[in-house]
């Protein structure tokens, strides 16, 4: 068997049922974008987009053949959503570096005006969410569409550097581990409590970074 087959079907056995390994090395790349992004790497956007494809094939067991038996549209709907808005926060962040900032990104706390543009989408999404995702027969579609809808809110929201959108990740994570875990879906379960903690270490860090910044701004740095 070669390293593509390998990662495609092999298996592993976690509390009695039979787990992908494709769907434990694409949560490794996810926590690996999610360290990247609490450091304001532009890394963050590339790993967490093959993370986003390997989860994909995961979450739809009836297309790829996973050993779960239940599809999770939201969950796979917001791989493809993580994709395209990687694709704008790696450009945002690759500007914001190439022009000499320090770093790829300045947190900041979203203007009132951004919270509430973000509540309306919110709200929005959820709505349309829960109506798509159970026509698709997704399991659990109203849980499903909390994940999304606050995936997506939580993605933009670290490509423009707010510092809420960790608290979004939170928020995303306290539904999502339960999904999971009665969908059967361990390696994500248990990958969405790492997350959980890693987020509040992630949102201390930047409300510091916020907080130094904003009382003395970081120097540009000359790109050669």
């Amino acid at each position: 068997m070669n390293a593509v087959d390998w990662l495609l079907h092999a298996q592993v056995t976690i509390a009695g049922s039979p787990v992908l390994v494709r769907e434990i090395v694409g949560n490794v790349f996810g926590l690996a974008s999610a360290l990247f992004g609490m450091r304001r790497l532009v890394a963050a956007w590339p790993v967490g987009i093959i993370g986003n494809i390997l989860l994909f094939t995961v979450f739809v067991g009836g297309i790829f053949d996973t050993p779960q038996d239940k599809d999770l549209w939201g969950q796979a709907g917001r791989q493809v959503f993580f994709f395209v808005l990687s694709v704008y926060g790696w450009y945002q962040w690759y500007q914001t570096r190439h022009h000499g900032a320090a770093a790829a990104v300045r947190p900041r706390w979203a203007t009132a005006r951004e919270r509430v543009e973000l509540l309306g989408i919110g709200v929005v999404l959820y709505a349309a969410g829960i109506f798509v995702l159970r026509a698709l027969g997704s399991w659990g579609p109203q849980w499903d569409a909390w994940i999304l809808t606050g995936s997506i809110l939580a993605t933009y929201g670290m490509a423009r550097g707010y510092v809420e959108f960790w608290l979004i990740w939170i928020a995303v994570d306290v539904v999502g581990v339960p999904l999971l875990v009665q969908a059967k879906f361990y390696p994500s379960a248990a990958m969405y409590v790492v997350y959980g903690l890693f987020c509040v270490v992630g949102f201390f860090s930047w409300w510091r970074i916020q907080n130094r910044e904003r009382v003395s701004p970081p120097e540009a740095v000359v790109v050669g």
